[in-house]
């Protein structure tokens, strides 16, 4: 579930930021992939659970609220300050909405009326989206016949597990196209801050602590406008926020970011192959949510595309 990347939540996706080479980890990468693809997994669950007890906008705002507390408390361990400048904030501000107060919002209302599976199902098609506005909008992503097929194939996946064959029938047409706008804003917000960040010399985690921030004032100014002050707080609903805040959202960007450091961003972004599965797992498991055989087979069929998308020709030498 990128965030920058989130991703995907979702992977790290502001290109050009320049950062410094990592220490070595003392927890091998393979171990923190494993657990930031449970966390982001598990994050649709969390939502549903978090709307069972607060509106919407309250599950975003309460979710960034404890993501910008962890980023903030990262930055003064490290003593990193936020970035300086009108022009980078003013960007950080269209950033902060396209790549988290816009997609986490509509995740929590999609998963009003669809389950916890299909939102994390509809996440997975968000490589598909950001190749086909790549092709467009960043000239050096060149279309080859094996990306095309793989867009091709993934949007093919997307018609079967909405069962398009059945005129999709018993779909919420709402919630799905909800949860599909939110995948589809990541890769907008991943362009936009490839065009305007790229080469600022702020750290990642300097720009995300921004971001998130921002993103925080953002909801914040949302949530009171359109909603009350809750009577009550149930207690299940509100530790599903702050474990979707701290876990999904803060610490999940900070593990995200040391494997990019570590092991490339081509390894770590595969971690958006197993969030669907996961999500489905705990969706079924947990909270008892049905899954019909279109699902599974066309979620299977959305990464492999998706993963299609991702294959870059080779230079020639």
């Amino acid at each position: 579930m990128s965030t920058v990347s989130t991703t995907a939540d979702a992977a790290p996706k502001q290109a050009g930021v320049t950062t410094s080479p990592l220490p070595r980890r003392a927890l091998d990468w393979r171990l923190r992939f494993g657990a930031l693809s449970l966390v982001w997994g598990f994050s649709f669950l969390l939502i549903k659970v978090g709307t069972h007890g607060y509106a919407p906008f309250q599950v975003t705002f309460g979710r960034l609220l404890f993501g910008t507390v962890v980023l903030a408390a990262a930055m003064a361990v490290k003593r990193e300050r936020l970035p300086r400048g009108a022009r980078i904030w003013a960007h950080l501000t269209v950033a902060a909405f396209l790549l988290n107060a816009l997609p986490f919002s509509l995740f929590a209302y999609s998963e009003l009326t669809i389950p916890s599976t299909l939102a994390g199902i509809c996440n997975a098609t968000s490589p598909l989206w950001g190749m086909a506005l790549s092709l467009v909008a960043l000239s050096e992503d060149r279309p080859t016949r094996v990306r095309v097929a793989g867009l091709g194939l993934g949007f093919l996946g997307v018609l079967t597990v909405l069962g398009a064959w059945q005129g999709f029938s018993g779909l919420d047409a709402r919630g799905t196209a909800m949860a599909l706008l939110a995948s589809l804003s990541y890769p907008i917000g991943w362009i936009y801050v490839r065009r305007t960040l790229a080469g600022t010399g702020a750290s990642h985690l300097s720009l995300t602590g921004a971001q998130l921030l921002l993103a925080t004032l953002q909801l914040a100014a949302i949530t009171s406008l359109f909603t009350s002050v809750p009577a009550h707080f149930p207690l299940l609903p509100l530790l599903a926020i702050a474990a979707l805040g701290t876990l999904g959202t803060g610490l999940a960007l900070l593990v995200q970011y040391g494997l990019v450091a570590e092991v490339g961003p081509t390894t770590a972004q595969m971690v958006t192959y197993f969030i669907p599965v996961i999500a489905a797992a705990a969706g079924v498991a947990i909270l008892g949510e049905s899954l019909t055989w279109s699902t599974p087979v066309g979620a299977v069929i959305v990464l492999a595309g998706a993963g299609l998308t991702q294959v870059r020709p080779r230079e020639n030498r």
